[in-house]
């Protein structure tokens, strides 16, 4: 099987083997036309989105606590045309998460702004994996995770103590790997900072923080994987 791994549970992960193939995917191979019709229908309902290069899977499974699998390089507008088409479409996303803890093991997420396409959602600041994260065919989950951090939030993480192991959480919709990434502050001094970086950017992706402070402290807005995270962190130890 394309896809090989169990669903709607949290998985350990020991290592990440996800390796860019330089081919295209077969998914924009066989609907460029639609691909180029749909674009024309997103841009006009939200012109700031930007046609950039993301991944999408052709592959992944599960082996001994090690993540395999293959992904190729697609343009955004290939990756919105295939999240109408998911299914039976020999194609999956896969994407990361710094599960950034704060001192007081308080959780610290972000809220997307208006423009963006998850308008409003509650997550942990997180990107698409792009081909700059990778390193010699080979992606760099940490790199993904600490670029995406700086750029939505302001923090560098990149000194901050990591979790001993990935894990993972395979739905329907995609697979995340996370990594709890501890921070000595406490989730308020956090957060006024990420208030701070984004009250300096000119059109930035998030409207500001969330705090989650127990497994029941669910905001408004939280994307449905989120919430089996939020219950894992709180009722486990690294």
């Amino acid at each position: 099987m394309s896809f090989d791994l169990p669903r709607n549970v949290i998985l350990p992960v020991d290592a990440v083997d996800v390796r860019l193939d330089p081919g295209p995917h077969p998914f924009a191979l066989d609907n460029a036309e639609a691909i180029a019709a749909n674009w024309q229908h997103e841009i006009a309902a939200n012109p700031a989105l930007f046609d950039g290069p993301v991944v999408l899977l052709s592959r992944l499974a599960w082996r001994d606590n090690r993540l395999v699998g293959r992904c190729h390089a697609v343009s955004y507008s290939t990756f919105m045309l295939w999240r109408k088409r998911r299914e039976n479409s020999g194609a999956e996303h896969a994407y990361a998460h710094a599960m950034l803890v704060a001192g007081d093991n308080a959780l610290v997420a972000i809220r997307m702004a208006a423009h963006t396409v998850t308008a409003g959602r509650v997550y942990f600041a997180a990107g698409s994996f792009e081909p700059a994260d990778f390193r010699d065919g080979l992606v760099d989950v940490d790199f993904n995770m600490i670029r995406e951090v700086r750029e939505e939030t302001g923090l560098d993480i990149s000194g901050a103590a990591r979790g001993l192991h990935y894990h993972a959480l395979s739905t329907a919709s995609g697979t995340v790997i996370f990594r709890r990434y501890r921070v000595p502050e406490p989730a308020e001094e956090i957060a006024q900072r990420i208030s701070a970086f984004v009250a300096t950017e000119a059109e930035p992706e998030i409207v500001g923080p969330v705090i989650i402070r127990h497994a029941t402290d669910l905001p408004h807005g939280l994307m449905p994987h989120m919430k089996p995270l939020i219950e894992w962190h709180f009722a486990n130890r690294d």
